[in-house]
C-alpha cells in the first residue's frame, strides 16, 4: 500500500479522491494550513500538501472544499454500541452524519448475556460499516462476581483468547476496582495477559476516594478512566499516568465540571480524552455524538484545536492507532470532515475510509443490516411469569415501622446514595409509597430460568400514578429490572417484556402505556434508529405521565443494577454496598 500511495503523492498514477483548497487543521503543529489538498487512494491519504492537481485522474471524484476547514474524524474513546439499544449498523447510520468515525468499544453488555460469542458478534458486524471500531475484551463479566448472576463468564483463558483476535485493541475497563486493590487473582491475570501482549487497559474507578484506593488502581495497570465527576478527579488521574477520559452522555453528564481542571487549574489537556458512554438513540438523533461532546467543551473555554485533539489525536494516541486515525496526514485512513466554522462545528461533509458516506447532516450511502443469528434472540428465560405476591417485601416485624436501606437517584449521575429510612408495616409488609417518592424495586435473573428475586426501594424517580417501568437493559448482568407502584403493574410489565424476548416497558393504570422491544439479548433493536428514537420519546411522554421527570429517565434505572458504582445497588442476591462489594441486608440491625 505505501508503495501506491507514494506513486500517487508522487504523481505517477491518479488518486481516487482529491478534496481541494480546504483549511486543514493540524492538530500535530497546532497550525490552519490554508489553501491544502488532501489526495486519497483507496481508503488511505496519499498527500497532503498545496496542490495536488498532477494527481487528478479522468476517473478522480474532486470535492471543492471552498476554504471549508478539513479536520479529521472524530473518535469516540469508550462506549457501549448496545446501550444506544441499536445495533453496530443503525449505531454507524447515526453517528456517521455527525462526524464520527471511528469507536473505541467494550462489548459487555452483549457478553454478559452471550459471552466470547456476542463479542464476536459486533466485531463481524463492525467489519461491515465505514466506521474504524476498535474492540476492548471485556474485563468484568460479570462485574460484581459472587454478586449478581450473569449470562456468561469470562474468565482469563476466555480473555487471553479473545485478546489474540483481530480487531482486538486491549482490555476493557477493569470495573472491579476493589477486586483489583485487593489483589484478586483472576482479574490480575487478565490485566497482565493485556500488559504481556502490549495491548491497552482500559480503567473505571468509579469511587471519590482518591487517597490509598486510587493510587493502588493505578498500580494495577489501568492506563485510563472515564468514571471522573470532578475536576480533581480529572487532575488525579493525568498526574499517575492515566487518560482522563470525560463523559458527556445521555444521562450521565460529567463534562463540564471536569474541564474546570483545564479553564481554571491549568491541567495541560493532551492526556484528556473525550467520550459517550453512553448515548440512546433519541439522543443521538436529536442533540449528535461526539460534534455535540466537541462543541460543548469549545462553550466551556476549551479553545477549538485542544478540543479537536481531546477527540481525536489524544484518543489515537493513546490507544496506539495513531498509525491510522485521529490526524489528516500521509499513510492515514481518509477519515475527513469539512466544516465551515470550528466552534460551532457544523459537519458539511464526512468522508470515511475514502468514501463519501454523509452531506449536510444525512448519510448518503446503504449500509446493509447485519444478520444476527437466532441464538442471539430469545433471551429471557424465566421460571414462570411473575405474579403480584412476587413483589411482596415482607418485614421483620407484623406492625408498626422498620428501618430500611434505600437507593437514591440523582438527575445524569451515575453514582447512587444508600439511605436509610423509617417506613410503615401493613399486614406484615412494607409498600412502596407514591407520596414519599417511594418505589418498590425488583431484579430478576432472567438467563438460566432460577427464580430468584431481589427486592428494594429506589427514591428519585417521582412516580405517582400506578405505574411499572421494566427493562432488560441493566447494566451490567442485564437481568430483568422492575421499578413500580404497585405489584401488579411490575408483574404485566416484566412478563411482557418476556414475551417481547426483552426492551422497555412502562404500565400505568392497568395497561401497556409504552414499549420498545430489544430482542437481541434483550438488549439491543432490530429496527431503524428512527423506529427506536420514536419509541424512546413515546416512552419518556409517559414516564412524565406517571410523575417522573428526570431527563432520560429509563438509562438512570438501567444502572440501578450496577454493582461496581457507589454507593448501593440491587441485584438478583440482594443489596449491594458497593464500598464494602459485599450483600447487605434490606433491614439494617437496629
Amino acid at each position: 500500500m505505501t508503495r501506491e500511495l507514494v506513486a500517487v503523492a508522487m504523481g505517477r498514477r491518479p488518486a481516487d479522491l482529491v478534496v481541494q483548497d480546504g483549511r486543514w487543521v493540524n492538530l500535530c503543529s497546532g497550525e490552519i494550513i490554508e489553501h491544502t489538498d488532501i489526495a486519497v487512494l483507496g481508503s488511505r491519504i496519499a498527500y497532503c500538501g498545496t496542490d495536488a492537481s498532477g494527481m487528478i485522474g479522468p476517473k478522480t471524484e474532486v470535492i471543492e472544499a471552498e476554504g471549508r476547514y478539513l479536520l479529521p474524524g472524530l473518535l469516540d474513546a469508550h462506549v457501549h454500541i448496545e446501550s444506544s439499544l441499536l445495533t453496530v449498523t443503525e449505531f454507524a447510520r447515526a453517528v456517521l452524519p455527525h462526524g464520527t468515525t471511528g469507536a473505541f468499544i467494550d462489548p459487555h453488555e452483549i457478553a454478559n448475556v452471550l459471552g466470547l460469542a456476542g463479542v464476536r458478534l459486533m466485531l463481524e458486524e463492525a467489519a461491515q460499516t465505514p466506521m474504524q471500531i476498535y474492540v476492548q475484551v471485556p474485563s468484568c463479566v460479570p462485574a460484581a462476581p459472587g454478586l449478581e448472576t450473569s449470562g456468561a463468564e469470562l474468565g482469563p483463558e476466555e480473555v487471553e483468547e479473545a485478546l489474540a483476535w483481530p480487531g482486538v485493541i486491549g482490555l476493557g475497563e477493569v470495573m472491579n476496582y476493589p477486586g483489583l486493590a485487593a489483589g484478586d487473582e483472576a482479574l490480575h491475570r487478565k490485566v497482565a495477559a493485556a500488559l504481556r501482549l502490549g495491548k491497552a487497559v482500559g480503567g473505571h474507578y468509579a469511587s471519590p476516594d482518591l487517597g490509598q484506593m486510587f493510587h493502588a488502581y493505578a498500580a494495577g495497570g489501568p492506563e485510563d478512566c472515564h468514571e471522573g465527576t470532578r475536576p480533581e478527579d480529572a487532575l488525579a488521574r493525568v498526574r499517575q499516568g492515566m487518560f482522563a477520559i470525560l463523559r458527556q452522555g445521555s444521562a450521565w453528564q460529567d463534562l463540564v465540571p471536569q474541564l474546570r481542571a483545564v479553564t481554571e487549574m491549568g491541567l495541560e489537556p493532551r492526556h484528556l480524552l473525550l467520550c459517550t458512554d453512553d448515548r440512546h438513540a433519541g439522543t443521538l438523533l436529536a442533540q449528535g455524538h461526539m460534534d455535540e461532546v466537541v462543541r460543548l467543551a469549545i462553550s466551556r473555554g476549551v479553545p477549538p484545536i485542544s478540543a479537536l485533539r481531546m477527540a481525536t489525536l489524544n484518543t489515537a494516541e493513546r490507544f496506539g492507532v495513531a498509525k491510522d486515525v485521529g490526524l489528516l496526514a500521509p499513510g492515514r485512513y481518509a477519515d475527513i470532515l469539512l466544516v465551515r466554522d470550528l466552534s460551532e462545528l457544523e459537519i458539511d461533509l464526512v468522508i470515511a475510509a475514502g468514501e463519501v458516506v454523509a452531506e449536510a447532516g444525512r448519510l448518503v450511502v446503504e449500509i446493509p443490516p447485519y444478520p444476527y443469528p437466532e441464538e442471539a434472540r430469545a433471551t429471557v428465560r424465566l421460571k414462570r411469569p411473575l405474579v403480584p405476591s412476587d413483589f411482596t417485601v415482607l418485614a421483620p416485624s407484623p406492625a408498626g415501622q422498620v428501618a430500611v436501606r434505600v437507593i437514591e437517584v440523582s438527575e445524569n449521575q451515575v453514582r447512587t446514595r444508600g439511605l436509610t429510612l423509617k417506613l410503615p408495616v401493613r399486614d406484615g409488609a412494607v409498600r412502596p409509597n407514591p407520596s414519599e417518592d417511594l418505589a418498590l424495586l425488583a431484579v430478576v435473573e432472567r438467563h438460566h430460568g432460577s427464580g430468584r428475586i431481589g427486592l428494594g426501594f429506589v427514591k428519585g424517580f417521582g412516580l405517582k400514578a400506578s405505574c411499572a417501568l421494566a427493562s432488560t437493559v441493566a447494566h451490567d448482568s442485564h437481568n430483568l429490572l422492575i421499578m413500580g407502584t404497585s405489584p401488579e403493574a411490575m408483574a404485566l410489565a416484566g412478563n411482557r417484556l418476556a414475551v417481547l424476548g426483552g426492551g422497555l416497558c412502562l404500565v400505568k393504570d392497568g395497561g401497556i402505556l409504552a414499549e420498545v422491544p430489544l430482542p437481541i439479548a434483550g438488549l439491543m433493536a432490530d429496527r431503524p434508529v428512527e423506529a427506536v428514537a420514536a419509541e424512546l420519546e413515546e416512552l419518556e411522554r409517559g414516564l412524565r405521565s406517571c410523575g417522573c421527570e428526570l431527563s432520560n429517565a429509563f438509562m438512570t434505572f438501567s444502572l440501578l443494577a450496577l454493582g461496581v458504582i457507589p454507593e448501593l445497588r440491587l441485584s438478583d442476591l440482594g443489596l449491594i454496598d458497593v464500598a464494602s462489594f459485599s450483600l447487605v441486608p434490606l433491614f439494617p440491625e437496629g
